[in-house]
């Protein structure tokens, strides 16, 4: 491992010598350079990576270093099969890391987990979907089976899964969305009446100000820097609240800007950069809204207002009832909770007021938290205030993870449906859908944990390594009757198999996906609700893989036969699945024929348009309390020793669950993931070195022991009290039972821990 402080930007030279050397590892390099000139192309394949929305503007590479990555691990030539897992037991596979799994290659056929010899053997798709269908029918109600769905499932395939699940009888719908943005959906259906952001990318050519809270998107989503640094270049205000110092924003240099690239200079991102505490973004904006009031109420002495009156009245309630809880709440708590200090609450505060157009973007740094919902519901109040909802250049912008979570919950992937939804599959399909609420991810886990759910299926992802309580979801996999995985790769989650388990291997994004009827696209939906187009143009060995609506379908079609459809003629032709979907969904109507037009259509937005779907049909400004505290006192009363604060997140050489390598160049880190980023005097304060080796422990009162050991102390500019490990590696310290209220969401970045130096006497590290 080596540890070195990164002096360079994001982007540029490093970004392309990155994609270079990943397009190399892929063993595909003349395909992978064709594979990328046609990444968030029209005529091209959307890329497998994040959900950031593209520009329409001709000419441009549409990829970045992080989605080059994705492209050339899904478009490898390696393939794995029958050879490789009769070589290879699962019992020494389980012993390898994500990495190695993955690098391996595609899986090449369907596999079937033998007991008897711990390894996965060939069997044929048909006996595949037999099996399936056997142990689905036999089970003593639906509700005992879970459908889990990665976000990187298409628009057709999630639709297709939704709809077998529910005809099957369950809305049992572990997603995804359930570990990421669960709080933004929530938290904005009960604000504003549409759990999706409000702006289309466009509004950051318009936008006075962006605050950027809680994310990375020189990691995370990349081309997300280039619609910021646009903005900065024109002259908007970009304050950044985040408690870690990111480079990417910081400065960037674009890798298409030729004058950036030539002269080495780069983009100053952030004119304002605020480093508050693990979970203290909602005092951080709460103590804005007190210096806004303090100014409103001293303008109204001369009959001028800083609030937007008039919107306010015209298109909001509660305003009365959350000023008062912003007056109670005393700056001793804001300053305490944030980690800021007034003046620099304040200056964000003029920052804000005296833009006339503002957007507010947020990601998972404020998403998993336990007061996330309220956290997202004080921004979306500050919003309110000023009317910068439905205008150019202002709104509220969750930035999702994966290329289509946004789009699976459109449509249908969800455990608690939406009544006019359920209405309409009953129209077109004439059947009555379940009604009830179905099992999120973490009730998932405690059902099959109980023995209550005996049958897991997963529509894509890395199940083990996504999910909280490493061990625990390790365990309730494999009390499972049935465990199936769809896949493009072997992952941790294939290795901890169910007394039946099988795997399918499918096509990813990148695979020209060839069917009956000739080659198919599939469809996603972005960060700002436009719907694309996506076709694979990769050429490769697939002959035995077959694509996610072939499978969904092929199991569909044994376990319940033509009914309520035609499932296999279905899989042939994936435009009558969008004539579906058009039938069941209003705002896709006629999507066949909208699809041609360049760039996709745009699914509209109830909020932007100022049409509130709430109770009352206005947008709520919420009056919620600030925590009393981030780590409550029950916690602290765990330990006598010193408590901090540990957020997970990713590395650069990262994408959720997939490593692509051991490289974090921004943070100055190479060769190694067990890493705790802390602050230099907190490791002066319990008096450890840099680099020392040290055991964690995760405090929560169910007595039972979570922990991490030997994790390597890294110095970092982070506040004092807070600290940052990788994901997955730091998962086993998520309590189950800790979760976001009313979003169920694992508190992944608020993880009251314990730090000791690392026992190494007994341990081979």
């Amino acid at each position: 491992m080596s540890v070195k402080n990164y002096k360079g930007h994001a982007g540029g030279w490093g970004a392309l010598k990155s994609t270079a050397t990943h397009l190399f590892k892929s063993d595909n390099i003349a395909k992978n350079i064709k594979n990328l000139l046609k990444t968030n192309q029209d005529h091209g394949f959307d890329c497998p990576g994040c959900a950031w929305g593209e520009k329409d503007e001709p000419g441009r590479f549409r990829f970045c270093e992080n989605g080059a990555k994705a492209v050339n691990w899904e478009a490898t030539s390696r393939r794995i099969g029958k050879d490789f897992f009769k070589e290879h037991s699962v019992s020494w596979l389980q012993k390898q890391t994500g990495y190695f799994l993955e690098y391996q290659g595609r899986l090449a056929e369907p596999l079937i987990y033998n007991r008897t010899t711990d390894h996965y053997e060939p069997l044929s798709w048909d006996k595949a979907f037999s099996i399936i269908a056997q142990q689905l029918n036999e089970l003593e109600n639906p509700n005992q089976a879970e459908f889990y769905t990665s976000g990187r499932a298409s628009n057709e395939a999630a639709f297709l899964y939704q709809l077998f699940v529910r005809k099957f009888g369950t809305n049992n719908f572990p997603d995804c969305s359930n570990m990421c943005h669960e709080a933004s959906g929530v938290a904005l259906k009960q604000s504003i009446g549409i759990g999706k952001g409000t702006i289309k990318i466009d509004d950051f050519e318009k936008a006075d100000a962006i605050f950027v809270f809680g994310q990375n998107p020189g990691t995370n989503h990349p081309r997300m820097l280039d619609s910021l640094s646009h903005a900065s270049r024109r002259g908007a205000s970009i304050v950044t609240f985040n408690p870690l110092k990111e480079r990417g924003l910081e400065r960037f240099a674009n890798p298409q800007s030729p004058v950036e690239m030539l002269s080495g200079s780069a983009t100053q991102i952030s004119q304002y950069y605020f480093t508050p505490n693990l979970g203290g973004d909602m005092a951080c904006v709460r103590g804005m809204v007190k210096v806004l009031l303090e100014q409103h109420k001293a303008a109204q002495k001369d009959n001028k207002s800083v609030f937007d009156l008039e919107f306010i009245k015209e298109h909001t309630q509660g305003l009365d009832d959350y000023l008062q809880t912003v007056e109670t709440t005393t700056w001793e708590h804001i300053t305490q909770q944030s980690g800021l200090s007034i003046e620099e609450l304040t200056q964000a505060a003029n920052i804000y007021q005296k833009a006339k157009s503002v957007i507010i973007t947020w990601a998972m740094g404020i998403t998993q938290h336990k007061h996330s919902v309220a956290t997202i519901q004080e921004i979306t109040n500050l919003q309110l205030l000023f009317g910068n909802i439905g205008k150019p250049g202002a709104g509220l912008c969750p930035v999702r993870g994966h290329s289509n979570v946004q789009g699976d919950r459109t449509m249908g992937i969800n455990e608690k449906p939406d009544a006019k939804f359920l209405d309409n599959l009953s129209r077109v399909f004439s059947f009555t859908p379940p009604k009830e609420n179905g099992h999120n991810v973490v009730e998932a886990i405690e059902a099959m944990l109980s023995g209550e759910s005996k049958v897991f299926i997963a529509l894509g992802g890395n199940f083990v390594s996504a999910t909280p309580d490493t061990e625990f979801t390790q365990q309730a996999l494999t009390r499972c009757k049935l465990t199936v995985n769809i896949a493009t790769k072997l992952n941790q989650t294939h290795l901890f198999p169910g007394e039946i388990s099988i795997i399918l291997p499918c096509l990813g994004r990148t695979d020209i996906d060839l069917q009956a009827t000739g080659e198919q696209s599939v469809t996603v939906e972005d960060s700002f609700s436009m719907v694309h187009k996506s076709k694979g143009v990769v050429k490769s060995d697939t002959s035995n893989m077959r694509s996610e609506p072939a499978i969904i379908a092929g199991i569909a079609h044994a376990t319940l036969g033509d009914t309520p459809v035609k499932w296999l003629e279905l899989a042939n032709n994936y435009n009558l699945i969008r004539d579906y979907i058009g039938q069941t969904l209003p705002e896709f109507n006629k999507m066949n024929e909208r699809l041609s037009q360049p760039g996709g259509f745009y699914l509209g937005n109830s909020a932007a348009e100022l049409t509130w779907n709430t109770a009352t049909k206005k947008a709520q400004i919420s009056a919620n309390q600030l925590p009393d505290d981030i780590v409550p006192a029950s916690i602290r009363a765990l330990t006598k020793n010193r408590v901090f604060v540990l957020q997970t997140l990713r590395s650069h050489d990262q994408y959720n669950t997939t490593i692509y390598g051991f490289e974090d160049r921004y943070r100055g880190i190479s060769g190694e993931r067990n890493i705790i980023f802390m602050n230099p005097n907190d490791i002066a304060d319990l008096g450890l070195k840099n680099e020392d080796l040290v055991d964690v422990e995760s405090l929560w009162p169910d007595d039972i022991e979570r922990k991490i050991y030997s994790f390597k102390l890294v110095n970092y500019d982070i506040p004092t009290g807070n600290i940052a490990a990788y994901f997955p590696e730091a998962n086993p310290l998520v309590a189950l039972k800790s979760t976001g209220d009313e979003s169920d969401t694992p508190t992944s970045k608020s993880i009251a821990v314990t730090i000791k130096k690392a026992d190494t006497s007994d341990r081979i590290t």
